[in-house]
């Protein structure tokens, strides 16, 4: 009996270095496998394209970034109705989030809050995803919003108030640009943080816009309006840096309408609206960034405006903007 208690020790303890040894290789070749993964996005981070006298790439691996986000839409719609001209302009509630993100090696991950949302405070939806390299990079913005207030008024008559729920707007934004001058001019230096602009740069940009948008309309009258628009432009863009550790960027891509699909149902009638040239997509974009050795604090602007119609009879303003505040450090 002792006998076999002994073999049957020694086999447990066989059998438990074996899996401390097999544990153990499994833990070295997991190690070696995520350093050879490392090897290889450091190796892609830190290669391209650039003239490092003008942009880099910072010397850290890690990015962590906090922001404040503040959006706002606003519409405008001017025409004449049965030889009366009128005017109506309507303001969405602001939208506000914060949010962190983490940067490593140019794999980014984010999430955001809405205070508002979360008390029950906000009921609309938006959706903004973007993505910035020296190349080229892109807009996406969604809008579901119900929470439109603002007045109307027509020609010999008062203005009307009109309260939330009258207007129900679904929209569709995306732009994109192209950077000719990317080896020197970098937009993520301004935006993203993950790269670093050491000299003044510009560039000359080639723009995509598009917007897709279905306005509903509850008051005296229904009305549905659609629209669809593609436009193509081109615009500049600058990195100023007046001094070292600072960067003031500004650009514009105006774009001009050359696809348009825009109708109108009032009390289910429809009214022919035709193309007036120009209709065009203007896109704006602003930043100011300071560092502090692996610090850095600024803050962002996207400002998008569209133009269709004709004022002698329905001319539509879409103005859609985002201001970001931002604090963030590198590891």
């Amino acid at each position: 009996m002792k006998t076999l208690m002994k073999l049957l020790l020694f086999a447990v303890l066989e059998v438990l270095l074996c899996a401390g040894f097999t544990t153990d290789v499994y833990a070295q070749g997991l190690w070696g496998m995520l350093r050879h993964n490392d090897s290889l996005m450091t190796a892609r981070y830190r290669s391209g394209n650039i003239d490092t006298a003008y942009i880099t790439r910072p010397q850290t691996k890690w990015t962590v970034r906090g922001r404040l986000n503040v959006s706002g839409a606003k519409l405008e719609v001017e025409g004449v109705e049965l030889g009366t001209p009128f005017r109506s302009e309507m303001t969405a509630d602001y939208k506000s989030t914060v949010s962190l993100g983490v940067n490593y090696l140019g794999v980014a991950l984010s999430f955001a809050l809405n205070p508002a949302k979360l008390l029950g405070k906000y009921k609309d939806f938006e959706l903004n995803l973007n993505s910035y390299s020296n190349r080229w990079g892109f807009d996406f913005i969604y809008q579901n919003a119900h929470n439109f207030k603002g007045w109307h008024e027509a020609e010999g008559a008062e203005r009307i108030v009109l309260p939330p729920e009258v207007l129900k707007l679904k929209s569709l934004n995306v732009n994109a640009y192209y950077a000719f001058n990317h080896r020197r001019f970098s937009y993520p230096a301004a935006f993203m943080q993950s790269y670093i602009q050491r000299r003044s740069a510009g560039s000359f940009l080639l723009a995509v816009s598009g917007q897709g948008q279905k306005a509903e309309t509850k008051a005296q009258y229904e009305s549905v309006l659609r629209v669809t628009n593609i436009g193509i432009g081109g615009g500049y863009g600058y990195n100023w840096v007046p001094r070292q550790h600072w960067l003031l960027h500004l650009s514009g891509l105006p774009t001009f309408t050359v696809y348009s699909n825009t109708s109108l149902k009032v009390n289910d009638e429809r009214i022919p609206l035709h193309y007036h040239f120009p209709e065009v997509i203007i896109t704006a974009r602003g930043a100011v960034v300071r560092e502090f050795g692996n610090m850095f604090v600024g803050t962002s602007m996207v400002f998008n405006f569209t133009n269709i119609g004709d004022r002698s009879q329905l001319a539509v303003h879409n103005i859609k903007w985002r201001t970001r505040l931002f604090v963030g450090f590198r590891l």
